[in-house]
């Protein structure tokens, strides 16, 4: 495969088959180190205080308050080590091993109370379909380090991009963090206007869409018949026409079931220039979506430098 010289963006292979039970065991353990950060953090809007954010070792909280300073819980995927961190100098380490989701809340919770940390939860997955009380959950228990460590080099390669997009934008936008709830890193940007509500929504969606936005972003994949990793992008509320636009590259499709459009990991990945394909994507989606719902595009957007 060729790859431009100027490109950085080298992405390892993610087969979903391969890593499926890891990766379901992983997605409930990043439920409950962010079920922690959610019942100590103030809420943020859009739910942006319960995510967490791709850092050099793997997926951490970042510093999070409690009565004794502060604190950071950080999924290590090159020691494979839960690490625990107070700002007083205490830490607590918890082995990412194969081992049922029940024994790692147990092992989870008992390490946070040893550091007088005590976090009050629903301590039940969500977004998860028929999912099962952490404390209950005796099926959930493989993890492959190898695996985890794929999963989480493509994170690393695929930050950056997402924060070149970000850049570009000068209006109200989200970080580039992690959703333990749907398991995808996303980025955010906000036209400043309010949206009307959803029917039907709850509480999470009412606060999540409450302005209007436009969403990029990754995931590992496996429902509604996307059974691969992909990239995304969708507006909320969707403009009249948005899913018609034919956007770059051609690989890329408009999903009727999650009202997205959908780029292949892989298609990705095996591109000459992977940067450039997936800044394409991202690019060409909230171009689409934002001259249709007429969004003040010479206010929100960062002008470039000329090349």
């Amino acid at each position: 495969m060729t790859r431009s010289p100027h490109d950085p963006l080298l992405l390892p292979p993610l087969p979903l088959a391969e890593w499926r039970e890891t990766r379901d065991t992983l997605q409930l353990w990043t439920q409950i180190v962010g079920k922690v950060r959610m019942a100590l953090s103030p809420p943020v809007n859009h739910w942006w205080h319960v995510t967490l954010y791709v850092s050099a070792r793997g997926l951490a909280t970042s510093a999070v308050p409690w009565p004794g300073g502060l604190f950071e819980i950080e999924f290590d995927f090159l020691d494979h080590q839960l690490r625990i961190e107070t700002s007083d100098g205490a830490a607590k380490r918890v082995a990412l091993a194969p081992r049922t989701v029940a024994d790692f809340y147990a092992d989870v919770m008992a390490s946070l109370h040893s550091l007088g940390i005590e976090p009050k939860f629903h301590a039940h997955p969500d977004e998860i379909p028929d999912a099962i009380p952490f404390a209950e959950d005796r099926v959930h228990r493989t993890y492959d380090p190898a695996q985890a460590n794929r999963f989480w080099r493509a994170l690393v390669a695929i930050a950056p991009v997402f924060q070149e997009f970000r850049s570009r934008f000068q209006g109200k936008c989200s970080p580039v963090h992690f959703f333990w709830g749907a398991f995808d890193l996303a980025v955010t940007r906000f036209s400043g206007r309010g949206a009307p509500e959803r029917p039907g929504a709850d509480r999470v969606l009412r606060e999540g869409y409450s302005h209007e936005c436009s969403s990029a972003g990754f995931w590992t994949g496996g429902a509604s018949g996307v059974d691969e990793a992909v990239f995304y992008s969708y507006m909320a509320p969707e403009p009249e026409g948005f899913r018609e636009t034919r956007v770059r590259p051609g690989a890329a499709y408009y999903h009727e079931g999650f009202g997205e459009f959908l780029l292949p990991y892989e298609d990705v990945r095996r591109s000459d220039s992977p940067q450039e394909t997936l800044l394409a994507f991202f690019q060409s989606c909230y171009d689409a979506g934002a001259n249709l719902a007429k969004w003040d595009r010479a206010a929100l957007e960062r002008q470039r430098p000329e090349s």
